[in-house]
């Protein structure tokens, strides 16, 4: 008996890909997770599973595509975290990178690669950057008063550093930003520092960084920027923030750090220093690629054959647009870079913030433990993915969406098909048919092939959540054929000829199901193929050319399997007790630390008395320094930007990075109206 007709079998090839000129060859990567955490599902799908959806669709075309990830592992966090858990930097990284390792084979991630950035290829790779760039002029020099520690006799980078809040007076503030107030803090900013490390009090000391120049390079990205955004269809989002950068004027990025665990700088007078995290981690995608095979060049240094995509959450953005590829042109060599960039918002729990501490929120070991199929949990991600606004992840939508869409639709349109043929009717064995001969079989083949046309569309341009969207519209006019034509015990008595042709079409489209859910539910996807017994399929140029499961002669078909079960409504509140989230008495999800409310009521108020705008109106024109009008103008300017993008109604973080901006300005205006009153 045939097996298919005009279907395509796809096999996963075990062969490391490798780019073939004149072919379609995609580099696919996601943004390398921190190592000091266990990813939560805002985070898994931010990057690695967004980016499974696009590779696995890639492969699917027949393009050739090489998927690599890996761990973040050097920098400030990770000795922090190290410190914390008494254990080496290596021992942190090793335990980190196998529960990420297993979290995302959990969620059946199909990387090429999942690595690491402590490797040997890391270190040669970047230090050859570094050198190219070093030497093409790009690096300049500068020096830095940072907060040094007498005791642990080290420079203290901002998150070793403890104090109180110069804006709310919350005694318990990091060095880079307070949890009461959310303000970003610069260490030295803080009210009685303390080293987090021994609680001693710090003292100030220069020290000597390397810088990029990113001035000097700013019309060679601004010509990347414009170029590859228009070409790869960047998001308005990406685009927006990149320009932002641009347009502020962009500023020598410090690329050194004072650190023990990272990337050794290879320069003379800077060999006690280790590379920046921020340059470092990028040059994680070719090292990584880099330990999969010697020919990783391959890939990365070949712009006229490869297209590189790249997925992460809207924090991450301008590393990937604006530092990492300044990096890479420094050196002018011809790399691959930046073809399309997909970002996220992000994924709320429940109506507030995924927090380890507070344990609220599902992470990646959870999942595991709730018995309920991943496949069921890449779906809800997928459909409720943030692409263009934040979104939200609730236990109720979760088991609604289940039961709904899931069981209901997709469900129930294949085991209603594959129960039919395995009746004793047909004795597992699909009918000969014709293909799209009566008039409702004809419009069903061209609802469906404008469904598919859509579909491969939409991830061309990688619309991950519509295509997912467009797949359901798929079983859906599936359900409604079955609905229309009454398939049943009847229609086979009343007329064998017409059922045969009903369940032939509704074979076809369930076998197409196999190839439109592969991106996002791939054991879905093999589960279908197994039931029809049929290979998985590629994606048909179009569904009218005729049929995918064999026409002509008679084709047995599997065991039926029930693709999901029913989730109990009654969980939802179990689920929610145990994993936190919304009670009756409002958000647990998220509190903030107690701060003091008088003292943060009278900061308040001698924040608004000290407007360092209103002090300078008030000043006598003559004192006026400069200093105190340029930053005067600065202010007003930065204002009117704040003011454009609040009308225009920017993602809030855009906004709130450019209020950050404006108070900056407003504080440094401040300060130097200060130095004109004390007579300095």
């Amino acid at each position: 008996m045939s097996t298919t007709k005009r279907a395509t079998p796809f096999v996963r090839s075990k062969a490391v890909p490798l780019p073939v000129p004149g072919q379609r060859n995609v580099l696919v990567t996601s943004a390398l997770p921190y190592v000091n955490n266990e990813p939560h599902l805002g985070n898994i799908i931010g990057c690695v599973l967004s980016a499974d959806a696009y590779a696995r669709f890639a492969r699917l075309r027949g393009y050739n595509t090489l998927y690599v990830c890996g761990t973040d592992e050097y920098g400030t966090a990770t000795e922090t975290k190290a410190l914390e858990e008494g254990v080496s930097c290596q021992a942190l990284c090793d335990k980190y990178h196998a529960l990420h390792k297993s979290i995302y084979e959990l969620f059946e991630i199909d990387f090429d690669l999942f690595g690491r950035t402590t490797t040997p290829q890391q270190t040669t790779i970047a230090q050859d950057i570094f050198n190219k760039v070093e030497a093409n002029g790009f690096v300049t020099r500068d020096t830095l008063t940072q907060l040094y520690c007498e005791t642990c006799q080290r420079f203290l980078a901002d998150r070793y550093v403890e104090g109180t809040c110069p804006h709310c007076k919350f005694t318990d503030a990091r060095g880079d930003q307070c949890d009461a107030c959310q303000k970003l803090l610069n260490a030295a900013d803080l009210i009685q520092p303390r080293c987090k490390l021994d609680g001693s009090k710090p003292v100030t000391r220069e020290t000597t960084h390397l810088f990029l120049d990113l001035p000097k390079l700013t019309p060679q990205l601004t010509e990347f920027v414009d170029t590859k955004s228009a070409a790869g269809k960047w998001s308005a989002n990406s685009i927006a923030i990149t320009r932002g950068w641009l347009k502020e004027g962009l500023k020598p990025r410090c690329i050194t750090r004072d650190l023990k665990w990272g990337t050794p700088v290879p320069l003379e007078g800077f060999t006690d220093k280790v590379f920046y995290v921020w340059f470092d981690a990028p040059i994680g995608y070719p090292s990584i690629t880099a330990n999969l095979t010697p020919e990783w060049e391959r890939w990365w240094k070949n712009p006229k054959d490869v297209q590189l995509y790249q997925f992460m959450g809207k924090d991450n953005i301008p590393f990937h647009t604006v530092i990492f590829p300044s990096s890479l042109l420094a050196t002018r060599e011809n790399w691959t870079l930046l073809h399309h960039v997909s970002t996220t918002e992000y994924l709320n729990y429940e109506g507030g913030k995924f927090s380890k501490s507070r344990k609220t929120g599902v992470f990646g070991s959870n999942v595991r433990d709730t018995g309920i199929p991943v496949s069921v949990w890449r779906y809800y991600l997928f459909a409720n993915r943030p692409e263009t606004s934040d979104s939200d992840f609730s236990w109720k939508d979760f088991i609604a969406r289940n039961n709904n869409e899931l069981l209901n639709n997709l469900g129930n349109f294949v085991n209603r098909v594959v129960k039919f043929v395995a009746s004793p009717k047909y004795a597992s064995v699909l009918p000969a048919f014709e293909w799209a001969v009566h008039p409702v079989d004809i419009q069903l083949v061209a609802d469906i092939d404008t469904l598919l046309t859509q579909y491969l569309d939409a991830l061309e341009h990688v619309k991950i959540r519509h295509g997912l969207q467009l797949a359901m519209a798929v079983s859906a006019r599936g359900n409604q054929y079955l609905q229309d034509n009454k398939l049943d015990n009847a229609l086979h008595a009343a007329d064998p000829k017409r059922c045969a042709q009903v369940l032939g079409h509704a074979a076809n489209v369930a076998y197409l199901l196999a190839a439109l859910f592969y991106p996002y539910m791939p054991a879905t996807a093999a589960s279908i193929a197994r039931q029809l017994n049929a290979p998985q399929p590629k994606y048909p140029a179009s569904f009218a050319a005729g049929p995918l499961l064999a026409a002509e002669s008679s084709h047995a078909i599997g065991k039926p399997e029930y693709l999901f079960k029913r989730i109990d409504e009654k969980l939802e509140g179990e689920f929610r007790a145990k994993y936190g989230g919304q009670t009756a008495g409002g958000s647990a999800a998220d509190a903030a630390p107690v701060v003091d409310k008088k003292a943060a009521k009278k900061a308040a108020a001698a924040k608004k008395a000290a407007d360092p705008v209103k002090l300078v109106e008030k000043m006598d024109p003559a004192k006026i320094t400069p200093a105190a009008r340029e930053l005067q103008a600065k202010v007003a300017a930065q204002g009117e930007k704040v003011k454009t993008l609040k009308t225009a109604k920017a993602d809030a973080t855009t906004v709130a990075n450019e209020v950050d901006v404006l108070l900056k300005f407003k504080a440094d205006l401040l300060a130097e109206v200060q130095a004109i009153a004390g007579g300095k």
